[in-house]
C-alpha cells in the first residue's frame, strides 16, 4: 500500500519539523503552483532535489527562518512529487520566486521570501521562534555558511 500525496507532504513536513500545512490536493498540479491553506492564504512551496543539494539545503534553512518568523503555511516537495517542474524551486502561491536554470537559479533567500510576505500582508508570529535565541541563531547562522560553501 503506498502513501498517499497529502500524507507525504505532511510526512515530509513533519520530518524537517516546520509544522507545514496539511495540504490535501486531488492532484499534482493542485499543489504548485497556486497552492492555498487555510482561508485561501497562499502556500510557501520549496521543491528539492533528491539526494538535496547545496541549492535545496539553503532553501530548507530558508524555509526554517521563515517558518519562525511569518504565520504562513508552508510545504516541502521531493521532485519526484512534482517531476514537472524544476528542482529547486520555490513558489508563494502561483508566483515563482527562484526555479533552477530560471530566476535565481532555483536558490532563494529569507529576505526574498520575506519581501513577498511583507507584500501580501502575511502577519508574523507575536514572538520569534527559536531561531531569534543568540545561541541558536549563531549555530544555525554558521551551519548555513557550511551550506553555502559546500563544508570547505
Amino acid at each position: 500500500m503506498g502513501l498517499t500525496l497529502p500524507f507525504k507532504t505532511g510526512l515530509m513536513a513533519a520530518t524537517l519539523g516546520l509544522g507545514a500545512a496539511m495540504l490535501t490536493p486531488a492532484s499534482a498540479e493542485d499543489i504548485v503552483p497556486g497552492a492555498t491553506g487555510p482561508n485561501d492564504q497562499p502556500v510557501l512551496t520549496f521543491i528539492g532535489k533528491e539526494p538535496p543539494g547545496t541549492r535545496c539545503n539553503n532553501n530548507l534553512q530558508v524555509a526554517v527562518q521563515v517558518a519562525n518568523t511569518y504565520q504562513v503555511p508552508i510545504q516541502i516537495l521531493s521532485a519526484s512529487m512534482v517531476e514537472e517542474l524544476p528542482a529547486p524551486a520555490v513558489y508563494y502561491g502561483d508566483q515563482l520566486i527562484a526555479a533552477d536554470g530560471a530566476d535565481f537559479n532555483g536558490m532563494s533567500s529569507y529576505q526574498m521570501v520575506a519581501d513577498m510576505l511583507e507584500m501580501d500582508g502575511v502577519p508574523k508570529h507575536e514572538s520569534v521562534g527559536l531561531i531569534g535565541n543568540e545561541k541558536v541563531n549563531k549555530e544555525f547562522t554558521d551551519l548555513q555558511s557550511i551550506i553555502k560553501t559546500g563544508g570547505k
